[in-house]
């Protein structure tokens, strides 16, 4: 999936929470959100793509999962959080190089031909996080299974992913078919991802000792020395040279985004505009992980995942004629399928720490919804999505904000902003009253009817602003025509 990714450690965020969020940019698959409880979690897993099949541990845990509505392709449950308050994110399509790759091939799936007999593939995006989350209580733990996997099964894809528990935020990318390397969040930094494999400094000593921040497959050190991989010139290691691409189709694709993001959180650290600037759009060294020069809100990351050069020459939505317009793939795309920032809350009592904030469709028009994850179920406004169009989906009704407002974005954009300001308040009002209420009492039975509340809350918002916006794009329909007839 071509997606964007920003991890933030618990002291770089505005509450001292972990949070992790992903653009999952599919095919504008239709998505919902889903808890999958023990008893309905797979004890024989079988992947659609590689025709793979895996037994799985007893006792999973319960998990939220935004998976598509249409199965034929698999689950592609996306992201979630369990009932340990773990979240996990799976993927973001990374980026290698023809060494790693020919080094390692990736391991495809291959038909039955003949006397051929049919070969399975190895893990990949539609599996992760089905194979790993419900059998996680730590951040650390994804990590180590998910590497424990990827070393025995393979994978036919390069992709990054993330994990975070009330301490600990921990980013994995794979290598090739089967080795990997992650990296654990400093607690005072932020991560930007977009697409291209990124972690730009490694302590293999510490990989291969404490293993305090850094891991990796076993044999990564002879994995790298045997195929001369290390691009590196002195004592330095820094994997980008080692397993990452630096194309031309990054300089428009991906390191743009990397940019602008660094530009939004540190805007005085470095010069990112103009003459002499430190970065610019096609920049490929640009830091993976940083210290934002204020903390960072939910809505911070709602922003700069909905982002598509706003206030650069970059704009898409531009009225003037600039040559640079629209030249850089935006970060908040059209086929955008959901976003959740699943963010853990390491000062709450365990029931109340998971809150996983939901919006689904293009990120520029729609707006961003917390729900407890301690939850046997989720509202159906969330959770009962059918694959025709109707409003009576949050993911229904985003997609068609969206549709409406696009091509009338000079007259809609106020409507919707108002719309990105009203919901996500009002949202704040809601988780506070309930976490108030049932700390207070020390009773959690509440948690299910807050959900409801703040989906009541979002469904009568998105209903009215997209009669709003309706009117609008009905006034400006090309076949309007005026003759004093009105």
């Amino acid at each position: 999936m071509a997606c964007t990714t920003i991890l933030v450690g618990k002291k770089a965020s505005y509450d001292g929470s972990t949070m992790i969020a992903r653009d999952d940019d599919g095919r504008i698959d239709v998505k919902k959100l889903i808890v999958v409880e023990p008893d309905k979690q797979p004890r024989k897993y079988v992947s659609k793509i590689a025709h793979l099949t895996i037994e799985l541990p007893d006792k999973p845990l319960r998990y939220t999962s935004t998976p598509n509505v249409d199965k034929k392709n698999g689950t592609w449950a996306a992201n979630g959080i369990n009932e340990a308050n773990v979240g996990m994110t799976a993927t973001e399509t990374i980026t290698s190089n023809p060494r790693v790759i020919g080094a390692d091939p990736y391991v495809v799936y291959q038909e039955r031909k003949g006397k051929q007999k049919e070969v399975p593939g190895g893990i990949g995006e539609e599996d992760l996080v089905v194979l790993v989350l419900p059998y996680i209580k730590t951040a650390r733990q994804g990590v180590e299974r998910l590497g424990a996997l990827l070393e025995k099964y393979g994978t036919y894809e390069a992709n990054g992913i993330a994990f975070n528990d009330e301490n600990e935020v921990w980013w994995l990318e794979t290598i090739g078919g089967h080795h990997w390397i992650a990296k654990r969040v400093k607690d005072e930094e932020y991560v930007i991802m977009p697409n291209q494999f990124g972690i730009d400094n490694f302590d293999l000593e510490d990989a291969y000792g404490a293993k305090k921040d850094h891991l990796c497959s076993k044999d990564l050190k002879k994995f790298i020395k045997d195929n001369h991989l290390n691009l590196n010139q002195g004592k330095v290691f820094n994997p980008r040279y080692v397993f990452g691409s630096h194309s031309d189709a990054d300089h428009v694709y991906n390191t743009p985004r990397a940019w602008y993001m660094g530009r939004y959180f540190n805007p005085n650290t470095y010069k990112w505009d103009g003459e002499n600037a430190d970065f610019n759009p096609e920049s490929d060294d640009i830091p993976w992980s940083m210290v934002p020069e204020k903390k960072i809100t939910v809505e911070d990351v709602k922003y700069i995942l909905s982002s598509y050069y706003q206030g650069t020459p970059y704009n898409p939505y531009q009225k003037n004629d600039n040559p640079k317009k629209g030249i850089y793939r935006p970060i908040g795309i059209n086929r955008t399928g959901v976003m959740a920032v699943l963010q853990i809350r390491g000062y709450m009592p365990a029931k109340l720490k998971g809150v996983e904030w939901i919006c689904f469709g293009a990120n520029p028009f729609n707006t961003v919804v917390p729900l407890y994850t301690n939850v046997s179920r989720m509202p159906k406004y969330m959770s009962e999505v059918s694959p025709e169009v109707s409003t009576d989906s949050f993911y229904w009704g985003s997609r068609l904000l969206g549709a409406l407002a696009d091509p009338n974005f000079g007259t809609c954009v106020q409507l919707i902003e108002r719309y990105q300001l009203s919901v996500p308040s009002k949202g704040y009002a809601l988780v506070n009253e309930y976490d108030q209420k049932m700390i207070k009492a020390k009773d959690y039975s509440l948690i299910e009817e807050a959900n409801e509340k703040i989906c009541e809350m979002a469904k009568k918002e998105t209903i009215d602003t997209l009669g709003k916006v309706l009117h609008d794009a009905t006034v400006h329909m090309k076949c309007a025509y005026s003759r004093a007839d009105n």
